[in-house]
């Protein structure tokens, strides 16, 4: 018999994929941890061994989402991230160089196993519920709503003029508008409205593009890497702020280091100048401008361009030039409010740090937290209320969360983990609470290590 990595004294593990019917090669984890490297991608699902370096950068979620697993079990990753599994395990068989070894675990690291199983199997219900099947009227009224809105906006002007108090209302509800079609297309984009990825994928780019302005492929590119690994540094583009602001471990880092190149004891006072009002409308325009740029993402910027005369088109007749600049810029000012508050509610407060190699369930509980639910609550924040349950299944669409948090609740009651819901207005308060309490610890190392 050959040793572990080369059964029958047969191919070492290097020399290509398996072949059909041949023996796999078994691996032990020792063997996989050091195939964690640019260039050198191991990961484990369902126990098999894939060797993903060179096949990576094919990959649609881009090779960084997928280079994050690397030398781990990926296993829950895997389903949580997919719909049609059979579809995308073909692109796994000419990966695929061996298994893991019989006697050793599924998971690398001191993770509960049992914790994991419970959680499989509570996916297992929620499938067997149909809680991953889209109601497609639900989603027509949502894309019917935020049409209206764009209509009416044009109407108030066109009615009653360019005056401040018609303008101001034309303004809010276009930053309604595009509030709620960020979570429109952040449902298409996790592929959890047609049962098909390719025409999630098509309706995301009319409404990301035409609706907003915006990259389908940039937004995907950053999204699902926080979903991956949310709240870790250097992984999750959330939370990789420093130097503008320090979250978590990054406080005590730069005190000790003597960094200091903002006051980040006040970083909660100058969140209000520079965090809400300009996200949307410096670092997410300019970002995704070079993204597209870069990527050479032509049909992402001819989608964009399309959004913009239709804007600049309907206004300018009204405001001239400068004053639909002027109204654009108000919007995406009001709209950025909203992006900022309602997406970080539910992580800034939570624990952020370098990578701790958890299991999936605990990880995504590691970095999120609800909010009360209720009517208003749940649209204005596009059921990012829920973001325990969205974050344990990407794909759920968000008229079932509600339907699965019993069973989530459940799980985290038996194995003694956080379930935590917070009133809406805590959770607001506790995003600057929390940078204020980050800066405190940064000035803290900063004078005493």
């Amino acid at each position: 018999m050959g040793g572990v990595g080369e059964p029958g004294g047969g191919r070492g593990p290097r020399e290509g994929p398996a072949q059909l019917g041949a023996q796999l090669p078994i691996f032990r984890w020792e063997q996989i941890r050091p195939h964690d490297l640019p260039g050198d991608k191991w990961l484990v699902i369902e126990r098999r061994v894939y060797d993903i370096s060179r096949w990576a950068q094919r990959h649609p979620g881009g090779s960084r989402l997928i280079g994050h697993h690397g030398a781990e079990d990926a296993t829950d990753a895997f389903h949580a991230f997919h719909q049609d599994l059979s579809f995308v395990r073909k692109f796994l068989k000419p990966l695929l160089i061996g298994e893991l070894a019989p006697e050793e675990p599924s998971q690398d690291g001191a993770q509960n196993a049992q914790l994991i199983e419970d959680f499989r199997a509570l996916r297992q219900a929620a499938e067997d519920m149909k809680l991953f099947e889209a109601d497609p009227i639900f989603f027509a009224l949502l894309l019917g709503h935020i049409l209206a809105m764009e209509v009416v906006a044009w109407l108030i002007v066109y009615l009653l003029g360019t005056g401040w108090v018609p303008s101001i209302f034309a303004a809010l509800i276009l930053a309604i508008s595009q509030a709620q079609s960020w979570c429109l297309q952040h449902d298409l984009g996790h592929s959890s409205i047609f049962t098909k990825s390719r025409w999630n994928h098509v309706a995301q780019q009319f409404v990301m593009g035409q609706l907003k302005g915006f990259s389908a492929h940039w937004w995907n590119f950053r999204h699902f890497q926080h979903h991956a690994k949310p709240n870790i540094f250097h992984k999750d583009p959330d939370v990789t702020v420093a130097p503008v602001f320090l979250l978590g471990e990054s406080s005590v880092e730069y005190g000790k280091k003597k960094r200091r190149y903002l006051p980040y004891n006040h970083q909660h006072l100058y969140f209000f100048l520079i965090g809400p009002p300009l996200l949307t409308l410096v670092n997410f325009e300019v970002e995704n401008l070079a993204y597209m740029l870069v990527c050479l993402q032509w049909t992402d910027l001819l989608w964009a361009a399309s959004f913009y005369s239709r804007f600049f088109l309907s206004y300018i007749p009204f405001y001239g030039v400068t004053g639909a600049l002027l109204l654009f810029v108000a919007v995406r000012v009001l709209e950025s409010h909203w992006f900022v508050w309602i997406t970080q509610m539910n992580h800034i407060p939570k624990e952020i740090g370098h990578e701790k190699h958890r299991d999936w369930a605990s990880s995504q509980l590691a970095a999120t937290c609800n909010v009360k639910p209720s009517l208003f609550v749940d649209w204005f924040s596009g059921h990012l209320n829920f973001q325990i349950e969205h974050h344990l299944f990407p794909t759920m669409p968000r008229h079932n969360y509600s339907k699965v948090a019993p069973l989530v609740k459940a799980l985290c009651a038996k194995h003694g983990l956080h379930y935590e819901v917070k009133p809406f207005l805590t959770a607001l308060v506790d995003i600057v609470g929390s940078l204020k309490k980050s800066g405190d610890i940064w000035l803290d190392a900063y004078l005493h290590q």
